[in-house]
């Protein structure tokens, strides 16, 4: 299992779905087919499949150990969900508890969820379908920490229109409400949200309105968990590129170059969700964008 040490904080790549590729044309409708020519030398094969015309993309979740404590960053799809806009997310029985158990962690042991922002692939195992067809939170000792701006925005009694539309429905009835109603999240506001001394949440908008993401801090070494913020590392080099998913492009722009230009000043190892192969990268500024300093190290 990917593991890797900064500071005096471990973190663990949990894969529950590996990688699989989506149409490029799907993912990126808009972004010039010239992006992906001038970069495919080193996007291929991890993270562009030019043969198929796909972007391959993993649906994984971080693990963070830290004086004692165990947070998961965001909780994947899980298993047993309506999803009948999103094919590859309905019904699912996938594995990821035994992918956690793998790395000594069990349901009661987790402390704390920090979900990203609210979609169906970051929010799923918050809960677990009971035999008697309920609902109930996966992590019964986590507080779920999730933003208030997503929490509202697709709460569907709230009746906000979006982007993503169908591929939402029953995303926040099945893996949102229960916690809340068991009285286990934590729903910030404003700016930021401090976890500990070593993690904190920054509010990073477009991709959903509360999207967030996680900077850790150890020692000398810093990571920030990106969430969303990039579905391809083309989007490092060209940050202005934009998937179907972002609910307000222009927001999202700002907040990935924002995101990017810290992570290079700081030295910092960006994860985000969805990268497959290595999964994590150092960035580098290369005038107004960026590069790829270095791909993480896993032990």
């Amino acid at each position: 299992m990917d593991t890797i040490v900064l500071g005096e904080v471990e973190i663990t790549r949990v894969v529950e779905l590996p990688a699989k590729g989506r149409a490029r044309d799907y993912v990126f409708p808009d972004v010039p087919v010239e992006h992906w020519q001038e970069h495919r030398d080193w996007l291929a094969p991890d993270f562009l499949d030019p043969a198929a015309d796909e972007v391959p993309m993993m649906i994984q979740t971080w693990l963070v150990r830290s004086e004692g404590r165990t947070i998961l960053i965001d909780t994947g799809v899980g298993n047993d969900r309506e999803r009948p806009a999103m094919p590859s997310f309905h019904r699912l029985h996938t594995h990821y508890l035994e992918e956690l158990a793998a790395a000594d962690v069990h349901p009661p042991d987790v402390d704390t969820v920090i979900c990203t922002h609210i979609h169906s692939d970051h929010v799923g195992w918050n809960t677990c379908l009971t035999p008697e067809g309920e609902w109930r939170p996966t992590f019964p000792n986590a507080r779920y920490v999730l933003s208030r701006a997503d929490f509202d925005y697709w709460n569907p009694a709230n009746g906000h229109r979006t982007r993503s539309g169908p591929r939402m429905a029953n995303v926040f009835e099945d893996s949102v409400a229960p916690v809340h109603q068991a009285g286990r999240t934590v729903l910030w506001e404003g700016d930021h949200y401090e976890i500990d001394g070593r993690l904190r949440i920054e509010h990073a908008p477009g991709h959903t309105p509360g999207s967030s993401v996680v900077w850790l801090r150890s020692g000398t070494d810093r990571a920030v968990f990106a969430g969303d913020l990039l579905h391809s590392p083309l989007q490092i080099v060209e940050p202005d590129d934009c998937p179907s998913f972002d609910e307000d492009e222009s927001r999202a722009r700002r907040s990935r170059r924002r995101v990017l230009g810290e992570a290079a000043d700081r030295g910092a190892v960006l994860f985000p969700a969805h990268f497959p192969g290595p999964g994590a990268a150092e960035v580098r500024r290369v005038g107004d964008r960026f590069a790829v300093k270095e791909w993480a190290a896993w032990g």
